[in-house]
Order: structure tokens, then sequence, then C-alpha cells
């Protein structure tokens, strides 16, 4: 064994103790470096370039590999005609199954029998619960949601329905004002500007960065979906992408201020493209973001193999040995 590598025949000794938390951002994109259509560009974000050694998160920084992060461009279309889009996307990256492709099509946003009956005993978070391990979406939803579910008038998308079928419950309001998860949008702003609750609470960037840090390290394997890029994408919101990613990038500063690299393992995803391009309202065909922060070590290891969507899951799983 090569005790400063941990190698043995070309594998690595992974620690029993390795914690994954997944940034799942909808519809983010690798874009041109154009600022007039992809606010990759033009967001101020210190903590992300200083990562990817003063570069942007865009199209020509990708591959790279740093001290600190190791940034791949994969490929969200899978070999299947027709534009990447949320459910099937999202499908794949929790089951590393290439579901466009065994469907013959894309589809989103909301999984349709065919899509959810792959999320159903198939994902990463069923196989860490029969491991054992701990997992949670430390995303919280508020109370008309719940609403919207129960009465039949909404349904769930691809990740709180694959969570639901693991038997892991999703954070509701009480778990939010107890400190147990955070809001989709990180800061709580939201909660209390759009859905009038005035006594939510509030966290600024960075805070909650360090208090997205302590939430994971109770779990084996977190996840956060936060999905107003893909918002901000389909209405071509070039202010609200902008404030978006400089607010996200002063969470990851607060995030990375917590923790040890070689005890947690950081990737952050998405499941087609959209904000990086606002010249136009629709998904794009671009590859997206995995950007790996952590050991060095860990993050070489991840990425063997990935190429596209289906590569995430199968790492993740290999990771937590949790097949």
């Amino acid at each position: 064994m090569d005790r400063q590598t941990g190698r043995i025949r070309n594998h690595v000794i992974l620690p029993s103790s390795l914690k994954i938390l997944f940034l799942f951002l909808d519809g983010i994109g690798l874009g041109e470096s154009n600022p007039e259509i992809n606010p990759f560009t033009r967001a101020n974000m210190p903590t992300l370039q200083f990562l990817l050694g003063g570069q942007a998160l865009v199209r020509d920084t990708a591959p790279f590999e740093g001290d600190h992060a190791t940034l791949l461009a994969i490929d969200p279309n899978l070999g299947v005609e027709g534009l990447p889009q949320s459910a099937t996307g999202q499908g794949v990256l929790l089951t590393g199954i290439n579901i466009p492709a065994m469907l013959g099509y894309h589809y989103g946003p909301k999984p349709n029998p065919d899509v959810a009956k792959y999320l159903n005993g198939k994902t990463i978070f069923s196989k860490t619960v029969n491991a054992d391990k701990k997992t949670a979406l430390l995303s919280a939803y508020p109370p008309r949601y719940f609403e919207g579910i129960n009465s039949g008038k909404h349904l769930y998308s691809a990740i709180p329905l694959a969570l639901t079928n693991a038997g892991v419950p999703l954070f509701t309001r009480d778990d939010y004002y107890e400190g147990r998860a955070l809001s989709a949008d990180f800061t709580g702003m939201g909660w209390r500007k759009f859905l009038h609750l005035p006594d939510a609470p509030i966290y600024g960037p960075e805070e909650a960065g360090k208090k997205l840090a302590e939430l994971a390290s109770q779990y084996d394997l977190s996840f956060f979906e936060y999905w107003a890029s893909d918002y901000a994408g389909h209405k071509q919101d070039m202010h609200s992408a902008v404030h978006q990613l400089e607010t996200f990038d002063a969470v990851l500063k607060g995030l990375l201020e917590n923790g040890q690299d070689e005890e947690r393992l950081i990737l952050l995803t998405s499941d087609h493209g959209n904000m990086e391009d606002l010249s136009t309202r629709r998904h794009t065909a671009a590859n997206v973001p995995l950007l790996l922060l952590g050991d060095n070590i860990h993050r070489r290891e991840f990425q063997k193999g990935v190429h596209d969507l289906t590569g995430i899951a199968p790492a993740i799983s290999k990771f937590l040995q949790i097949n």
C-alpha cells in the first residue's frame, strides 16, 4: 500500500466516515463566455472563481482540476433526440439508469408513470436507507406545498417522489423553523416575500452556508435542491439570475468554512442546461457541470468513468458502499 495515497493495486481505500453533500441546481449548463446571454460571466462569484483558478463556471473552463476543485462537463442528452427535461434528467441522476434511452424520449417537468416507476426502490435514497445509512433532503417545504400534494392538485417532482418512495420524510415548516432544514432559496427571504410568512427564519448567505454544512454533517448522503435557477432561465431574467449566483457564491463560502475535506465530498451538478443561455426560454443541449469539492484523492476517484448523467449515482453508491 502507498501510505501517502492509500492506493492498493490501483484502488483507493475510502474512509467509512466519508459523507456526501449533493448540491442540485436545476437548469444549469456550461455556456459561452458571453455576458450578453450568460449570467455566469456577469455575476461576481469570488469563491467559485478562486476554486476554479480565477475562471468562471463556463464551457471553456472544463475540464479543470486544481488544489480545491474539479470541474467536468457531462452530457445530459444521453443519446436521445430532443432537449433534456427535468423528470428524466433528475431520474437519471438519482438512479444511474439512462431513463430517456429506455423510454425513447425526454420528459418533464414532473414524472409521468413511465418515469415514476424508476424512482421506487432504485434510487440513491433507497440504497442509502437499505444500507442502514442516513439520508435527507435538506430543503424544507412550506404548508401549501403539502396541501397541494394531499389534495391531488399538484404532483411530486422527481426528487421528493424518490425521497418519499424511500420512506424518507420531507422536511416541513416546523423543521425549517426549528433549524433542522433550510429553505429552498437558502436564506428564507422567499418564505417571507412570496409565502407571506413574516416570522420565517432569515439567514445571511454565508450563515446559510455554515448552517448547510452543519446539517449535512448529520447524514451520510445529504441532498439540497435549488430550483429557482431553472425559473430564471425560463423567464430570461438576467437580474434574478445574477442575484441568485452571487447569493449562491456567498453560501458556498460559508459552506466551505465549516468542515473538513477528508471527511466529506461536495458535488454540484444539474439535470439540463437553461440559465446559462438567456437568449432562449427553452432548455438547452449544453453539457452540465460536475463540480467536485473535497480531498483531491476523493475527487479523482469519484470522477472515474463519469461522462454523462448516468455516472453520478454509481459513483455515489461506490463512495458510500451502498450498492
